[in-house]
């Protein structure tokens, strides 16, 4: 009984863990890679905002490599996400 009851809770919060690992592994990696580029805190309050669009104007003056490697990091958590 108990282990259904922790596999139902899995389940029903795998798009929030999803988004949160997301989220963690693009702020780990923008501290470590760009921590004092141009537009960093901004990125990184949109990136838990989950808003894509601020996301992107705020990486854009950073060097491709980073900004496109952000974004994959990003991604999950960026994507348009059930309210709740």
């Amino acid at each position: 009984m108990l282990r259904k009851l922790v596999e139902e809770a899995r389940r029903a919060n795998a798009g929030k863990d999803g988004v949160r690992r997301s989220q963690e592994a693009a702020s780990r990696f923008m501290s470590v890679m760009a921590g004092d580029a141009p537009g960093f805190e901004e990125a990184a309050r949109a990136l838990f905002a989950g808003d894509a669009e601020r996301f992107d104007q705020r990486v854009e003056g950073w060097p491709a490599d980073l900004r496109d490697h952000a974004g994959t990091l990003a991604g999950v958590a960026l994507e348009d996400q059930p309210a709740g």
